[in-house]
């Protein structure tokens, strides 16, 4: 058997899109009346869904069954790993859709169409090209993970759902694999531009916020990658030691909070294992957590290849092996759906529940959820998509999100935004010219354009340095011509810094002379399968040192101001060189208009509101993961253990007194804000707490404030953060002068940490304190309310026990 040698995962993605379409969508597949004349329970669409499940579900032999838990798609498959994939039957790829990522197995026989499956986070990643069709089908590149988390904005953050959700139905997907929410446990994490923050119930909301977009319609989510998936080199061969304090607090409560407040359709397991065992054979996790903890009614699904889904290993090199086939212990676990599937895995299932190694049972529960989701998609309701989602509409709304997503954090004497007489700009650095929208992998988008900064200023009536934009303009296009080159000779290469091109001092000092104010953007790009360098990358190349050093000292002579924008999936090193720039803007990765987006911030037609989802430390090795990001061994790590326990970003730096460059939760604004007027229900807690606090802005331009609230817990039987945050608000857009007052509930689960000896969530009785403000560091009014005694929340099961002896950090 022969193996194609370092394949990545995002070749074996892309072969999908080899199928043909049906743009006029399926007709309605609930049956009137079968060959006989008469209407089956499960074919009348009058009685409950429940029931006609039922009904199919005792119709369907073994086969069927097998057929229903094991995904199709990724044609093609077989010719690069030798294994059979399983496809639809030839008559039925006309369900397939181009670019999609696979799809439920179609049993025509009993009406059943191919549930269709699209990624991602950031837009419906489909192919914009199709066989016998002239027109192009382009989807939205909306702004990412982080810069929607950035806007801390959780109503609009569900517009960007309903809009994500409206273009995969009229384009015929019927689960949108979005969002995905892992915590950001370290910066270095290739993902993490998919992901919302390094705190959870800023993850769970935002999460929640974008599944109820999504879903408006009867498109479903897949919220993913539950859980623990906090790194990408070898993800699939990762175990995970972790504490259960450790994993509920942080690495699930996020995925709690959505499954509790948006009912996502289903969540994705994730590729690592956790303390010894593959999420996706995890039945505590999957079972015991998931389903009857937290009351999850939906379907699991594996991911692409995860685990031991498909009876291989894409081992970190690119190469291919087998290994043991564990499918029944996926089926047993309550992982629904296996993606995508393989004919071994056909005579594997058939041989397991012949020797007793699956009941049947077990199979019939995950077919049951399986044929849920499909008698729910609009497939199954027969919904005529159009192929022509509103583009323009999205763009637009688009273009709003990433503007209020970007982080101000430096803005010395006013430098941004620019004043009326700022119209003749220098622009340097080679992003300027070729703005990275969105990360690679899974989450990229075939998108109809990407606006840079250049396209952007000029929208806004810029005048750009000729002299200088000529030097870029031919250095980056030789760059991409160059990269065009490699990709065709190695199409799944890693895509390289675009490096700067050598610019003259005398080039420099002309620009500042004759310009207003210097513009430098500083881009980086990350993805799937690997994380991001130190070197080079968290922190800035020497040329771009060089650059910010000699732009700044030239045009801070000449009375000039120099405006850095960091275009980027995720923080980066800040404090050696952040005092060479009058104004530090973070625009993330902001979609396709993310340069009108930025010119609407820098020209200050829009008010920056962002504030930063994840601390951003003075060096790397102030983080609490700095040692142990990755495991060991580092080329190949096979064994990671979070010893940091719950001090992970704020908490860690709040609790052990660590100064960051700059906190969790800070963002400056074109005005100022202040809070008063901090009153609370009750001294004392029973059942629930009402907070109330006057935001007013104080300064002279119209702007958003986002309300934080933390709680500062007693100290009881276990060690406690100094602070954790437990609600936040965004404020509407407030005139000068104007004040508005907002309110926080606290529940007893607020009070709650988790108590690994009594296997309960437990608040502790005491006094516990209120601090609201507009940053972990930023409180600006507290108050305090008493729980007269220990009260047990929640008693839970004692499951994912660790493999491991090891000690988690306390203060």
């Amino acid at each position: 058997m022969k193996f194609l040698k370092k394949i990545k995962l995002a070749s074996l993605l892309t072969v999908a899109a080899t199928v043909s379409a049906n743009a006029q969508g399926t007709q309605p597949v609930n049956a009137d009346l079968n060959k006989n004349g008469k209407t089956e329970p499960y074919e009348n669409i009058s009685l409950p869904i429940s029931q006609r499940v039922e009904d199919l579900l005792s119709r369907l032999s073994t086969e069927d069954k097998i057929n229903l838990v094991l995904g199709t798609g990724m044609i093609g498959f077989e010719q690069i790993t030798g294994f059979e994939a399983i496809d639809p039957p030839m008559e039925d790829k006309s369900f397939m859709l181009p670019g999609a990522a696979g799809s439920t197995y179609p049993l025509k026989k009993f009406g059943l169409p191919a549930v269709i499956m699209t990624d991602g986070p950031a837009g419906v990643r489909i192919m914009p090209t199709r066989k016998n069709s002239d027109k192009t089908f382009y989807a939205t590149g909306f702004p990412t993970g982080i810069s929607l988390a950035s806007t801390w904005d959780q109503e609009l953050t569900q517009q960007v759902g309903k809009a994500l959700g409206d273009e995969a139905l009229e384009y015929g997907s019927d689960i949108q694999l979005a969002p995905a929410l892992n915590i950001m446990r370290n910066p270095l994490c290739g993902r993490n531009y998919e992901y919302f923050s390094e705190d959870p119930v800023v993850s769970g909301k935002i999460a929640a916020a974008i599944t109820l977009g999504i879903q408006h319609k009867g498109v479903g989510v897949s919220l993913k990658h539950f859980a623990a998936n906090n790194s990408e080199r070898n993800r699939m061969g990762l175990n995970v030691h972790v504490s259960a304090r450790t994993l509920r607090e942080i690495y699930l409560r996020g995925f709690k909070i959505a499954v509790k407040e948006s009912n996502p359709k289903t969540i994705m397991s994730s590729y690592n294992l956790i303390n010894g065992t593959y999420t996706s054979a995890d039945r505590g996790l999957l079972t015991d957590i998931l389903r009857n903890e937290w009351g999850f009614k939906g379907l699991v699904m594996t991911d692409w290849f995860g685990g031991y889904s498909s009876g291989i290993n894409l081992v970190n090199d690119g190469a291919i092996s087998l290994k043991e086939n564990y499918t029944a212990q996926q089926i047993h676990a309550g992982n629904d759906l296996i993606m995508p599937g393989t004919r071994m895995q056909i005579a594997n299932l058939k041989a397991d529940i012949k020797n007793g190694k699956l009941s049947e049972k077990d199979l019939d529960i995950c077919v049951r959820r399986v044929l849920e989701m499909i008698f729910n998609s609009p497939k199954m309701q027969g919904y005529q998509y159009s192929d022509s989602p509103d583009l323009k509409a999205h763009a637009l709304l688009t273009r709003q999100v990433a503007a209020e997503g970007m982080v101000l954090l430096k803005n010395e004497q006013k430098a941004l935004p620019l004043n009326s007489l700022q119209k003749n700009l220098a622009i340097f650095g080679s992003i300027s010219y070729k703005m990275i929208a969105g990360g690679t992998g899974s989450g990229d988008v075939n998108k109809a354009y990407t606006v840079s900064l250049i396209q952007g200023l000029e929208n806004a009536g810029y005048s750009i340095n000729g002299k200088l934009d000529n030097i870029y303009r031919k250095f980056v296009e030789k760059e991409e011509s160059d990269l065009k080159t490699k990709l065709n000779k190695d199409p799944f290469m890693l895509i390289p810094l675009m490096p700067q091109p050598q610019l003259k001092e005398s080039l420099i000092r002309e620009s500042a002379n004759t310009c207003d104010a210097a513009i430098i953007t500083i881009g980086r790009s990350s993805g799937e399968m690997e994380d991001r360098p130190l070197e080079g990358d968290y922190y800035l190349t020497q040329d771009e040192h060089n650059l910010i050093n000699n732009v700044s000292e030239v045009f801070h002579q000449a009375g000039k101001k120099v405006i850095v924008i960091v275009n980027t999936g995720g923080i980066i090193e800040t404090t050696g060189w952040s005092d060479k720039a009058d104004a530090v803007l973070f625009s993330w990765l902001p979609g396709q208009e993310g340069g009108n987006s930025i010119a609407d911030v820098i020209s200050g037609k829009v008010n920056p509101s962002g504030k930063l989802a994840m601390t951003i430390p003075v060096k790397y090795e102030d983080l609490s993961t700095a040692r142990n990001f990755q495991g060991t061994p580092i080329d190949k790590p096979t064994d990671i253990t979070y010893s940091e326990g719950v001090y992970v970003g704020y908490r860690y730096f709040d609790t052990f007194n660590i100064k960051p460059a700059y906190e969790f939760g800070y963002g400056l604004s074109y005005t100022t804000f202040s809070f008063s007027n901090i009153k609370i229900s009750s001294e004392n807690f029973k059942e629930e707490l009402y907070i109330t606090v006057n935001v007013k802005n104080t300064g002279n331009t119209a702007g958003k404030e986002v309300a934080q609230l933390y709680l500062s817990a007693p100290k009881g039987a276990i060690d406690k953060p100094e602070k954790e945050l437990k609600a936040f608000i965004k404020t509407k857009l407030l005139q000068p002068g104007e004040t508005q007052t907002v309110y926080f509930r606290l529940s007893p689960k607020d009070l709650a940490s988790f108590n690994e000896q009594q296997c309960s969530w437990i608040a502790d009785g005491g006094t516990y304190k209120v601090l609201i403000g507009n940053s972990s560091r930023g409180i600006q009014q507290t108050s305090s309310f008493t729980l007269s005694d220990d009260r047990i929340i929640e008693k839970v099961n004692n499951v994912i026990i660790p493999d491991i002896k090891f000690t988690d950090l306390r203060p």
